[in-house]
């Protein structure tokens, strides 16, 4: 079935897009915007959990910030390629949603998924707008969308943001997102091996990265994400 979203998110692993711009997802949701969200892999080289385990932990997050619509392409973790399997995947699900905007990886990042995914994503959307690609979804042949803009949320490494969106009254729906991937983040109690997101002092780093984000733009608390193209405005008073 076909159908029409205002926002379709994309993250090379579940959890990628709750910890990067879950407040920004939040908030779309609660004015009234339809968002959709898709995983690229199960993120099944995790150290801690397991594939089947984060597909759970997804649909939490999901339920969290009131997303309706989650799929999994179940690509592979730290291997998939920016090649035409791929790419015919992702070009699937954006002609199903057809949304107007799509949120990707960032550009560069500490992990090469999330880079991958980016240029992957972004491609997709481009080559989903013509129309002698030819896919189907449920036996349907699908028309051709092509997404009116693509933008990319910010990771693990600082990049400077194109614009910001003010998250401060969605904060803590984000954070809830992020701890519904209980496998990942701070259990005193997990026999699992630490890593580098999962001490208590991680949700410290997050709240700080948003701090950086939002006070230099004038709010409290912020999600940085960059752009492929400049934004067209009608006048300087359409900006903050």
């Amino acid at each position: 079935m076909e159908l029409k979203l205002d926002v379709l998110g994309f993250g090379a692993h579940p959890d990628d897009v709750e910890i990067s711009c879950g407040g920004s997802i939040a908030k779309l949701v609660q004015s009234g915007k339809s968002v959709g969200l898709i995983d690229l892999t199960m993120g099944e080289l995790g150290t801690r959990g397991s594939g089947p385990l984060r597909l759970i932990e997804a649909s939490a997050a999901a339920e969290v910030l009131g997303v309706k619509y989650r799929e999994n392409l179940q690509l592979g973790d730290g291997f998939f390629e920016e090649n035409q399997e791929s790419l015919l995947k992702v070009i699937e699900m954006i002609r199903k949603y057809r949304p107007e905007v799509v949120l990707a990886n960032s550009i560069k990042d500490r992990h090469p998924d999330h880079a991958r995914g980016a240029s992957l994503v972004s491609r997709a959307c481009f080559l989903s707008g013509l129309r002698k690609i030819e896919t189907s979804n449920e036996g349907k042949a699908q028309e051709a969308w092509r997404p009116k803009s693509v933008y990319h949320y910010i990771q693990d490494y600082y990049i400077d943001p194109d614009f910001v969106i003010d998250v401060s009254d969605f904060f803590e729906i984000k954070m809830a997102s992020i701890k519904a991937y209980k496998s990942q983040f701070f259990d005193p109690n997990s026999p699992e091996p630490e890593t580098p997101i999962s001490g208590s002092e991680f949700f410290d780093v997050l709240k700080s990265r948003a701090m950086d984000f939002g006070r230099p733009a004038g709010a409290m608390l912020g999600e940085g994400f960059t752009v492929e193209r400049p934004p067209l405005v009608e006048d300087f008073f359409d900006l903050a």
